[in-house]
């Protein structure tokens, strides 16, 4: 509960993305979490979705049981106020209200964000490791890939010269381009023109190229994973690691020539990610080569972290109606 000497605050934030749900149950205090517990469940929501333009009834189900057991984990946790918020899956569907309607019946109240604002609130929780350095941050999910150029921390406010979400996603990618894994002759090189016309474009209109891009998201973190072999995964092995665009384009080779269940066999992979990693993969390439960049910052710390910030700049300012949060989001919270 709120110790309103510390300002510290206990909070939920729930994000439902294309590929993965995932649930943050943290401590924050003056702005910063300093105990957190973090559960994600591969669900898939965006099954689907780039070729019928709808959630199907399976992956609206998944995300709904999913949910259902993270409301009991959050009642266990007690917290201050709870945020849900959904992603490029939601956004893209035209029957998104269905899983809206379930997850009000669980208490929650969930929030479909734009692209912008999804850019805005990684960068936030992810710039907290970089203050006051000037950086990219890329957060590349199932559906869309979420670029944020800029600065916080150090005295400073938030400051962010570029700002964009593209519809590049690993399961965007693999849907559109793979006809089965592996893929055909010429298919991985197909979905990386594809990619790199769309991140050239960013670059070339970007006000700024910074010297250090800060990656986030399971495919990159899968990816350290697969280059450390991991057995088990180590969160503190993979915050902060640097990725160099050789490691990537070695994990993409080894995944071209397999199918989904050798994939998912290789060291430090999880089976349910194993089908849509290959295009990840060939998208994080190319995110670096059109940047520039021969190695990248992976990060753990996320729109999770963003929101919790929020959450708690929200519950400092609670009937301050002129408040405004640093990401210019105002959570709804329940």
């Amino acid at each position: 509960m709120c110790d309103a000497a510390s300002m510290r605050f206990r909070i939920a934030s729930i994000d439902l993305g294309t590929v993965s749900s995932r649930l943050l149950l943290a401590t924050v205090e003056d702005g910063v979490i300093v105990d957190s517990n973090k559960h994600t469940v591969i669900t898939n929501l965006g099954e689907g979705v780039d070729a019928t333009g709808s959630l199907c009834d399976a992956a609206i189900e998944r995300v709904t049981s999913v949910c259902r057991e993270f409301c009991r984990k959050v009642d266990a946790f007690v917290p201050d106020a709870v945020c849900t918020t959904l992603t490029s899956a939601a956004r893209d569907a035209k029957n998104g209200a269905v899983l809206i309607d379930a997850l009000r019946g669980l208490g929650l109240c969930p929030q479909v964000i734009p692209g912008e604002v999804e850019a805005k609130l990684t960068f936030y929780g992810v710039a907290h490791d970089f203050e006051g350095q000037v950086i990219a941050v890329a957060d590349s999910g199932g559906g869309s890939t979420e670029l944020a150029l800029g600065s916080y921390g150090a005295g400073r406010p938030l400051e962010l010269s570029s700002v964009e979400s593209l519809n590049i996603g690993c399961r965007r990618v693999t849907e559109r381009f793979f006809s089965a894994l592996p893929p055909q002759y010429g298919e991985v090189e197909c979905a990386a023109s594809w990619a790199a016309e769309q991140f050239g474009a960013f670059w070339a209109g970007a006000a700024e190229r910074p010297d250090r891009l800060i990656a986030v998201g399971g495919t990159v973190t899968t990816l350290v994973a697969m280059v450390e072999r991991m057995e088990h995964y180590d969160s503190s092995r993979v915050h902060l690691h640097r990725l160099g665009i050789q490691d990537v384009e070695a994990c993409i080779e080894a995944m071209r020539v397999l199918d989904a269940a050798s994939v998912a066999n290789l060291p430090g992979v999880q089976e349910k990610r194993a089908s849509v990693l290959l295009g990840g993969a060939v998208i994080i390439r190319e995110l670096m080569k059109t940047g520039g960049y021969d190695e990248l910052t992976v990060s753990e710390n996320s729109l999770l972290a963003g929101m919790a910030a929020t959450m708690f700049e929200a519950l400092a300012h609670k009937g301050d109606d002129g408040f405004k949060p640093v990401v210019g989001w105002k959570p709804e919270l329940s």
